[in-house]
């Protein structure tokens, strides 16, 4: 996948589809789990919404939460609760992956040997490591709105009810 532009990065008109809304089966094979689990195994969503996901620099950062941010607040309106819920664990891996680079030269917490690496302790000559710190905060503040937005809770709320009451084919 070659790498996103600022100008790629722009909210998808139509609206990205929403699979979820004519297949139950999709729709209940679908887990919260915690944080970002999941977000880059479930199909189809992971590929309608992966392309508008980076988190290079502050600029590109920007552009790809507002798209992503976009695609939350559609998915929303359509009451497709898995598809916004993959758009909120997109922008939560912006988030953290972003501080991950902050962290971590090179954003490797762990080296082959499977130790943890040291975090950054020199100067930051160049920038980058306050320019993933700023990347992690744009994230940070659509994260925030995702998870407080009533509607979203609403649907979330509807959708674990019934779950439980799915009984597969």
């Amino acid at each position: 996948m070659p790498k996103a532009t600022e100008q790629s990065l722009i909210p998808p008109k139509p609206p990205l589809e929403a699979p979820a809304l004519q297949d139950q089966e999709l729709c209940f094979s679908y887990e919260i789990a915690r944080g970002e689990m999941g977000v880059l195994s479930f199909e189809p969503y992971k590929s309608l919404i992966l392309p508008f996901w980076a988190f290079r620099n502050v600029p590109i950062a920007q552009k790809s939460a507002e798209a992503l941010w976009s695609i939350f607040e559609s998915y929303v309106e359509r009451g497709d609760f898995v598809g916004a819920d993959m758009t909120r664990k997109f922008i939560q891996m912006g988030m953290t992956r972003a501080r991950r680079y902050a962290n971590h030269k090179g954003g490797r917490k762990y080296g082959k040997d499977g130790k943890q690496l040291d975090k950054w302790t020199d100067d930051d000559v160049d920038g980058k490591r306050r320019e993933k710190e700023d990347a992690s905060e744009i994230f940070k503040g659509y994260w925030r709105k995702c998870t407080s937005s009533e509607r979203y809770l609403q649907l979330k709320q509807e959708w674990s009810k019934s779950k439980k009451g799915f009984v597969k084919p």
